[in-house]
């Protein structure tokens, strides 16, 4: 029998996405367009960095949604992992800044990531990017919005002339078979599946080690636009594990996703490439 639906969904939705806005205040506050951020930064174990502002808005959102909704378990990229949210029902996932390297160097695309999982599914979900005046909010089965409008995946069905972004070296290797556009990198993977979402690009390549904060608001955004993310062969993607990182991903709208999973299939085949 499935848990019965979250009764205060929409006004959760609207807490949640108000609650985004002031920690993107919190963020603007050290970021500097075109230069390098005013914030401390530092590096994590494992070298990856972070800034005073990541742990300023990370300890914003764990106050405020944990009043929002308390008896949910918290997940996020800059709080140490709780096992505590294998065994609860809800679960907030958290990324207070995706896209930080970008955001240190005074590129607009970041954002602060906000997703609610249900027994592991994305339920609710917001993509907040104040540098690019963009505001995405998803509730499952309510359909996505960008800055409060509908949007909606590309209904493209062939790989020949569309946008495809994600990292060079799978997009290079993927050329090597099949013609399509290379689009602009997009640091952020929340706003590379954003962006597929209202339809700015076609497809999104992810290289392994994601993990859950990087996707779960944007996935459950990009699959309320008609869209969809899997991984590399076309299975789905599984949050709440007790190691949340992902292999290798692709997204897309849902006619597009069928020819992108076969091509990179071919590709890891070897098989012939086009002349």
């Amino acid at each position: 029998m499935s848990p019965p639906p979250l009764p205060i969904a929409p006004d959760l939705l609207k807490a949640v996405r108000e609650s985004c806005l002031e920690a993107g205040e919190i963020a603007v506050d050290l970021f500097r367009p075109g230069e390098k951020t005013a914030a401390r930064t530092w590096s994590k174990s494992g070298g990856s960095p972070v800034t005073e502002a990541d742990i300023g808005v990370d300890t914003f959102l764990r106050i405020r949604l944990s009043v929002l909704l308390p008896e949910a378990a918290w997940l996020s990229e800059e709080t140490v992992d709780d096992a505590l949210r294998l065994s609860r029902r809800f679960v907030w996932v958290v990324d207070p800044i995706d896209g930080t390297r970008a955001y240190m160097s005074g590129s607009p695309d970041w954002a602060v990531c906000v997703a609610l999982l249900d027994e592991g599914v994305p339920i609710l979900g917001v993509v907040h990017a104040p540098a690019c005046d963009a505001t995405y909010q998803a509730l499952r089965g309510g359909g996505a919005q960008r800055n409060s409008a509908a949007i909606s995946a590309t209904t493209t069905t062939s790989l020949a002339g569309s946008r495809i972004a994600g990292p060079k070296p799978m997009l290079d290797a993927l050329a090597r078979s099949e013609t399509f556009e290379q689009a602009d990198k997009i640091p952020s993977l929340a706003l590379r599946l954003t962006r597929i979402a209202d339809g700015t690009i076609d497809a999104g390549l992810i290289s392994a080690d994601a993990r859950d904060w990087d996707l779960a608001a944007a996935d459950l955004i990009l699959q309320e636009a008609g869209g969809l993310l899997s991984g590399g062969s076309g299975e789905a993607v599984v949050y709440n594990r007790e190691t949340p990182v992902h292999g290798m991903l692709v997204a897309s709208g849902s006619g597009l996703a069928e020819p992108l999973i076969s091509a990179l299939q071919r590709m890891r085949d070897g098989q012939p490439q086009r002349s």
